[in-house]
């Protein structure tokens, strides 16, 4: 069917009222009508005062809104995190939405698991007009902590996601989970089910595990039989459990926490009922046979924190060095239970 006048008049009107400025060209080859007829269209609505007529085109009769341009960043922030490091990603995707979602550009630099390997890369990182940067250091080892005091001194404004500096690294701006709470939760929930002979069972190759121990130490000073072991693989940590009659223990992370409820399950060990398990992440916890209760770290908040400290410090909002701790949270499953007294 033939379109009517009408019709396709209301189509210009549109058409000029969605783009500004349009050709009588265009709009013959977009209706599908001959530039005569979309001529005699546009002097017509020109006339009734619906739209204004020019050279060879149509404009609307009020102006269209353009899109503010973005503003161009000048460089971009670097994002370092250790390799193979799953916990830290999920602080690292906190940290990167945040900084796209500002219009920022990131440039994510991945360190090896090398001792010194962070220092190149973050010196290579601030050759290519950086404005910032967010890290995470590995700092297996007390010592290599120490010996990264050149991260005071990067000449862009610097935030470390999820460690707590020392030494001469104490005035750099940081953002991290309070792990002596979150250690205070699992300690507690163990407690508040009758659990007096508890095990914590973690490695001492980061930041977060050292600190993990001493507030261990701290918090269950006063239970009759708490110990510290370090976990792996291979440590026998079921003979640990047996020999110290633990009925209940605390492991980070939970790689390490849902291996020993395997190996706990096949020495005949009941989970929760001869033994409660606490894990120390919250990563993958859930995931198990038995789903694992958790001390789930804010991971994602702290790299959304971080990345927010870091624009304000762009933006000359922050002067003085700020230190932000985030408390984790307790997630309760089938890992744990109150302990029955036979």
């Amino acid at each position: 069917m033939r379109e009517s006048s009408e019709a396709r008049r209301q189509r210009i009107l549109a058409v000029t009222a969605s783009r500004g400025t349009v050709k009588v060209s265009d709009l013959a080859e977009e209706l599908d009508v001959s530039i005569v007829t979309i001529r005699r269209d546009v002097e017509e609505l020109a006339r009734l005062g619906r739209l204004r007529r020019g050279h060879g085109v149509a404009r609307s009769l009020t102006p269209v809104e353009q899109p503010a341009p973005k503003q161009a960043t000048n460089g971009a922030i670097a994002l370092v995190v250790p390799e193979r490091h799953t916990y830290l990603y999920e602080t690292m995707n906190g940290a990167r939405k945040t900084l796209e979602e500002a219009g920022m550009r990131v440039v994510l630099h991945i360190a090896p698991q090398v001792r010194g390997a962070e220092r190149p890369i973050v010196e290579k990182a601030l050759t290519e007009q950086v404005q910032g940067m967010l890290m995470a250091p590995r700092w297996r080892t007390f010592e290599e902590e120490a010996q990264d005091d050149w991260l005071a001194n990067t000449g862009v404004p610097t935030v470390l996601m999820e460690r707590r500096p020392s030494g001469g690294l104490r005035a750099m701006n940081s953002v991290c989970s309070d792990h002596w709470y979150g250690m205070h939760l699992a300690v507690k929930h163990l407690t508040d089910l009758g659990h007096r002979r508890i095990v914590l069972a973690a490695r001492d190759d980061s930041p977060t595990a050292r600190v993990l121990r001493r507030a261990f130490q701290e918090i269950s000073a006063n239970l009759e039989d708490a110990v510290t072991v370090r976990s792996s693989p291979d440590t026998g940590l079921v003979n640990v459990l047996r020999r110290h009659r633990a009925t209940a223990a605390v492991l980070h992370g939970d790689e390490d926490a849902l291996m020993l409820v395997q190996q706990m399950m096949h020495a005949g060990m009941e989970v929760p009922r001869m033994c409660s398990v606490v894990s120390y992440d919250d990563v993958v916890a859930s995931l198990g046979s038995i789903p694992l209760t958790a001390v789930a770290p804010p991971k994602t908040e702290v790299g959304r924190v971080a990345a927010e400290l870091l624009l304000r410090k762009l933006k000359g909002e922050v002067t003085a060095p700020e230190r932000i701790e985030l408390l984790p949270a307790l997630k309760i499953r089938s890992s744990t239970e109150r302990l029955t007294v036979s």
